[in-house]
């Protein structure tokens, strides 16, 4: 992904934290400080796969054909009913939403189930 910043990109800048807190911090450290370390580190990491997805687009396109543009809409419209007599059109979508968080939380998902 380009920046239009330049290099270092804000995704190279966060990997490069998250390396630091991973490495320095954490082999300098033990206890509750190296453990925070790895908290921040892995946080990071999310961001910096949040910085570099490149298929958002899948849920915003499955979002689109139920007819909302974005997820809050989409619960708003589950918790008041309106779509209870479409559900077999929801379920797609939800998998599409959920398969997407999982890959920027949780990478190799797919791959452990």
């Amino acid at each position: 992904m380009t920046s239009m910043y330049g290099r270092p990109t804000a995704a190279e800048l966060v990997a490069a934290v998250a390396d630091f807190l991973d490495t320095d911090v954490r082999s300098a450290t033990d206890g509750q400080v190296s453990f925070h370390a790895r908290v921040a580190a892995n946080v990071l990491r999310t961001v910096e796969r949040e910085l570099l997805d490149q298929t958002s687009g899948e849920v915003t396109a499955a979002l689109g054909e139920l007819g909302f543009a974005d997820e809050t809409a989409l619960a708003a419209a589950i918790r008041a009913g309106e779509l209870d007599s479409r559900a077999g059109d929801v379920l797609p979508c939800l998998r599409t939403v959920v398969r997407h968080r999982l890959t920027i939380a949780h990478p190799g998902y797919d791959e452990s189930t």
